[in-house]
């Protein structure tokens, strides 16, 4: 069993090493170490199945990304066709690297998706809302009530349209539609006002329960975002890598110690507490392997290969045999594979 925040922790790992590259090496690497965690980790036994597959998805997105981006970027030396100039935004030439670099991203949204497909998979809606913080808990509970009446409604809405078909409904047109959506908004409403009884009545939201969200709390969040928001612009508009990033990770250092503090001023009950093993600091480590070789310029370590461009010719693009050893750091969840320990 891998604990939540290990699952987190890996996900925002392959969003990193995904969103860091566009060289197809890393990118097919990355792909190949997600599909395979999709392949051998069988899923928990109360999570929903998704609408449709990784592979379904890969396959529209892909598709659709190479063609938006070979149809509006008219850019590359290997012209394939051209189309009129007088067209708005299509019309010009339809190059080879500009379909190569959709291809690429349409890649990356697809193993984005497949990660969280996976992160889905894995883990129920309730350890996913536990791992919102304290300090917000009645966003917790809104978001807990919000995914219970989903389910709910559509038996409801199924059973409404069963009793209208017993006593002959028939649904041919729009207003064939208000004997079903009227009786499901009236028994929607009731259930609503019998649950907000109940939660008044056991006081919630009540003086006692409330974080006490007090000037000090809110100055330091508004000083942390303001942190935030100079050492994002010290890294992107004056170029002052050094001084932008340590400036950010104060600002969201102090952002997260106060949510944090104020979370401990919150009544807090958890039935089942989740335990951090030895699986999790693997699993850990991996993610933190992952992340630091793609954001992190190690000394000694050629980071040039992540950066690639198919414009304005295609080249092969270079590969780092400790970049690429490092997204293999993806395969924790897999590696602890033993009889479900993964779920």
């Amino acid at each position: 069993m891998i604990n939540s925040p290990a699952w987190i922790a890996w996900v925002g790992a392959a969003l990193v090493a995904l969103s860091a590259t566009r060289n197809p090496f890393y990118v097919g690497l990355i792909l190949l170490w997600i599909a395979l965690s999709l392949a051998f980790i069988p899923p928990a036994a109360d999570t929903p199945p998704v609408p449709f597959s990784p592979l379904r998805f890969a396959a529209v997105v892909i598709a659709l990304s190479a063609l938006f981006n070979a149809l509006t970027v008219h850019v590359g030396r290997t012209v394939l066709f051209r189309l009129p100039a007088g067209w708005l935004l299509i019309g010009g030439s339809v190059t080879l690297e500009a379909l190569v670099y959709g291809m690429l991203n349409g890649l990356i949204l697809s193993g984005i998706f497949a990660a969280f497909t996976l992160l889905n998979r894995v883990l129920p809606v309730r350890a996913l809302i536990r791992l919102i913080p304290r300090a917000f808990y009645p966003v917790a509970i809104v978001i807990s009530i919000a995914i219970t009446f989903v389910p709910t409604t559509l038996r409801r809405f199924q059973q409404i349209k069963e009793a209208q078909a017993v006593r002959g409904h028939q649904t041919r047109s729009l207003r064939d539609w208000l004997p079903l959506l009227l009786p499901l908004l009236v028994g929607g409403l009731e259930r609503a006002l019998k649950l907000a009884e109940a939660m008044t009545a056991r006081g919630f939201a009540g003086a006692g329960e409330r974080a006490p969200h007090d000037a000090g709390t809110q100055t330091a969040i508004v000083a942390g975002l303001a942190l935030v928001l100079a050492g994002w612009l010290l890294r992107l508009a004056w170029q002052m890598t050094a001084v932008g990033g340590a400036v950010l990770s104060a600002g969201g250092l102090v952002v997260l110690v106060t949510l944090w503090v104020v979370g401990r001023r919150v009544p807090h009950t958890s039935y089942r507490p989740e335990k951090w093993r030895k699986n999790d600091w693997l699993v850990l480590a991996g993610a933190l392997v992952v992340i630091g070789a793609f954001l992190v310029p190690w000394p000694g370590l050629n980071r040039d290969s992540i950066f690639y461009y198919p414009y304005p010719g295609l080249t092969v693009p270079g590969f780092n045999a400790l970049l690429g050893g490092a997204t293999a750091g993806l395969l924790g969840p897999l590696a602890l594979l033993k009889g479900g320990s993964a779920r």
